[in-house]
């Protein structure tokens, strides 16, 4: 069995909006919603406030499953949503 990891994006209100296999892609994504505003777009996660990188969101991702990381800016907040997909 293959492990198939995806990524769904979220707004702050939990509406879907869209699902990746890529995990550039969604970062992207993320940073093209969130950056609307006067303020700089930040990541959250479980060890806190941090600069959006690539590098820093796929050392968060790596080895887990089912976590949650949130991009932030003073007029948007988007939730990236890690889980396999199971067969």
């Amino acid at each position: 069995m293959t492990k198939i990891y995806i990524y769904c994006l979220f707004d702050r209100l939990d509406s879907f909006l869209g699902v990746y296999s890529s995990l550039q892609a969604v970062h992207r994504d993320a940073l093209r919603l969130c950056n609307r505003g006067a303020t700089a777009v930040y990541m959250r996660d479980a060890q806190g406030l941090s600069a959006p990188t690539l590098k820093g969101l796929r050392n968060t991702f790596k080895g887990q499953c089912d976590c949650e990381v949130q991009y932030q800016s003073d007029k948007q907040l988007v939730k990236i949503y890690k889980t396999r997909l199971k067969e």
